[in-house]
């Protein structure tokens, strides 16, 4: 899962960009990226490894010129975590620079870069968004919205894009709807993000999210709608509402904070713990779930594990070794709360099980006589291919594991799931259509042998989130 941004005719647009970021750290933390553009059409580009906040400084930023610029986090989905792969890319084009910032998982990419590579195109990264651009750039239509909407014509899976074609700023959502995009006015200017909590910090006001397939250009202080790309079935993401989006942001028309509660009320009606003297979260993506189970059962909430907001999310590290040493740096049971109790643990997903089996180990070490883990979504049985980091199905304890096998592995007192359509029932907008594959194993799109694929032309399978 990765972060993106765009802004246009906004005076020092590299700056509003970068503050744009900070709110969209937690959708990617390997790499991160500015590309501006000056009045004179030339680009200006910043790309590093690590945090928002370690990559840019007021020096940096003096280097970024002009009133408009894109940004990106980067969560790999395909591509290794190296810096030839953070984003957003940049390549001079006839009618001006042309930048890309990507959110998403192209399905057909291995197919496409074979096809490009027999005919001459060179890469510079092994990320499925390079696609795009050679895409783009080999069309031969004539005017750049044509060029554009080829290579959509061409790419499958999951993506959501903000680009430049010199001062032109495109902001484009996948006709499915899979990862979300949101519009907002900033005075003269507009801004173009992955989540309005992005809108939120820079002062900007929402106009509205970008429907399914819908594309627009953005250019001297106007928004110019395209004709929307071809109409099917919408797939939105219901683990952005689960688990990667923000609970101050409204994502797919839905309030984060109240999907994520009402989350927490169907799991206390579905697995109840009779008994229990305690409920917490593990935090901070389950803070609303665990809080709504507190308020359906009446177990009193309690605040029994405490997160150091100095190390990262463990879902999104690039790799396992990484997420294990982080449980314990990242999280401390308190003592005087779980000493002799019997308490709920409210999470909002169990993946791999390995963060998970960590924890409760410290629980229980730190003194509970009971654990009662309650998990608000349904077991993660089958890889996602849209931007999720499950790779292959045998990462996934789900997959081959019985609920009672994963509370012996866990080593807790009871263990519940959420249903699936208590999942699907969580949802109060008007929004329908939403992709529950990883959870269901009912793709939207058909789901290639990623793994033989990316082994013919250097393309690794997806080995994290976009």
């Amino acid at each position: 899962m990765c972060g993106v941004l765009g802004v246009s005719n906004i005076p020092n647009a590299a700056r509003v960009v970068y503050l744009g970021l900070y709110a969209l750290q937690h959708r990617g933390q390997e790499s991160a990226g500015i590309i501006s553009v000056d009045d004179d059409e030339v680009a200006h580009a910043h790309r590093r490894m690590g945090l928002v906040s370690d990559i840019f400084s007021p020096t940096v930023l003096d280097k970024l010129p002009g009133s408009v610029a894109i940004g990106h986090t980067r969560y790999s989905t395909t591509g290794s975590s190296e810096l030839s792969n953070a984003q957003p890319c940049v390549v001079d084009y006839h009618t001006g620079p042309l930048a890309l910032a990507h959110n998403g998982n192209l399905t057909n990419a291995a197919e496409l870069k074979r096809d490009l590579v027999e005919k001459g195109s060179i890469f510079q990264t092994s990320s499925d968004s390079e696609v795009l651009v050679h895409l783009i750039a080999r069309s031969e239509a004539r005017e750049p919205e044509d060029q554009i909407l080829d290579a959509l014509e061409r790419v499958e899976g999951a993506y959501t894009l903000v680009l430049t074609i010199g001062k032109a700023l495109y902001a484009i959502v996948d006709p499915r709807g899979f990862r979300p995009l949101v519009l907002g006015k900033l005075n003269d200017g507009f801004v173009a993000a992955s989540e309005t909590c992005a809108l939120d910090i820079i002062g900007a006001t929402l106009v509205r999210e970008l429907q399914p397939g819908e594309w627009m250009r953005i250019e001297d202080g106007r928004v110019h709608d395209l004709p929307p790309l071809p109409t099917k079935p919408h797939r939105r993401c219901i683990f952005e509402l689960i688990y990667f989006a923000r609970p101050d942001s409204e994502v797919f028309g839905e309030s984060v904070d109240l999907v994520r509660r009402n989350l927490g009320r169907r799991l206390a009606r579905e697995h109840p713990a009779p008994g229990a003297e305690c409920v917490f979260s593990v935090p901070d993506s389950s803070n609303a779930m665990a809080l709504g189970y507190s308020e359906e059962s009446g177990v009193k909430l309690e605040h029994g594990l405490i997160r150091n907001h100095y190390v990262g999310r463990t879902f999104i590290s690039p790799d396992q070794s990484t997420r294990t040493e982080k449980v314990r740096v990242k999280y401390n049971p308190v003592r005087g709360v779980v000493d002799g109790k019997s308490v709920v643990v409210v999470d909002d997903s169990l993946v791999r099980g390995t963060t998970s089996r960590a924890l409760i180990k410290m629980i229980r070490e730190a003194g509970a006589r009971e654990i009662h883990l309650r998990i608000a979504s349904s077991p993660i049985t089958g890889p996602c291919y849209y931007g999720i980091d499950t790779p292959t199905r045998g990462e996934l304890i789900a997959s081959a594991h019985s609920v009672e096998q994963i509370r012996e592995h866990l080593k807790v007192d009871s263990l519940g799931y959420l249903s699936l359509d208590g999942m699907h029932n969580s949802l109060t907008g008007s929004a329908t259509g939403y992709c529950d594959a990883c959870f269901s194993g009912n793709y939207p799109i058909a789901t290639p042998d990623l793994e033989s694929e990316a082994s013919s032309v250097d393309i690794p399978i997806p080995a994290a989130v976009r």
